[in-house]
């Protein structure tokens, strides 16, 4: 659950500070199983997806030093929590196991019927 608003004539009303609620999916994408047959270890994935989560949550973005001056669009956040979600496979947050991953995709749900996502490789 974040505030924000954005700038540019293209965004109408949401140009005004408002809310947004998201439903966040997070895949984790590998070529083959490691040799517990898994991607990943789901328990610490379900940890780092939460902590980066913690980061957004009950925020205003607007106010946010990090987001200054940057349009916090849904494809904007979901290319945020791939990054974060990133860097701590790199920092071996997800076990020994992540370092065989190939990528993360990142889906932030707005509602049924809008949604966007981003795809990275590790």
């Amino acid at each position: 659950m974040i505030a924000h608003s954005f700038r540019g004539e293209v965004f109408g009303p949401a140009q005004r500070l408002h809310g947004a609620t998201f439903v966040v999916d997070a895949t984790f994408k590998r070529a083959e199983l490691d040799a517990d047959n898994i991607v990943v270890d789901i328990g610490l994935a379900t940890e780092e997806l939460r902590g980066v989560l913690g980061e957004l949550n009950y925020r205003n973005l607007d106010d946010e030093p990090a987001f200054a001056g940057v349009n916090t669009s849904t494809e904007f956040l979901a290319r945020f929590v791939a990054d974060r979600l990133a860097d701590r496979v790199h920092s071996g947050a997800l076990g020994e196991g992540a370092h065989g991953l190939d990528g993360i995709s990142v889906t932030l749900h707005e509602s049924h019927v809008a949604w966007a996502s981003y795809e990275r490789p590790l």
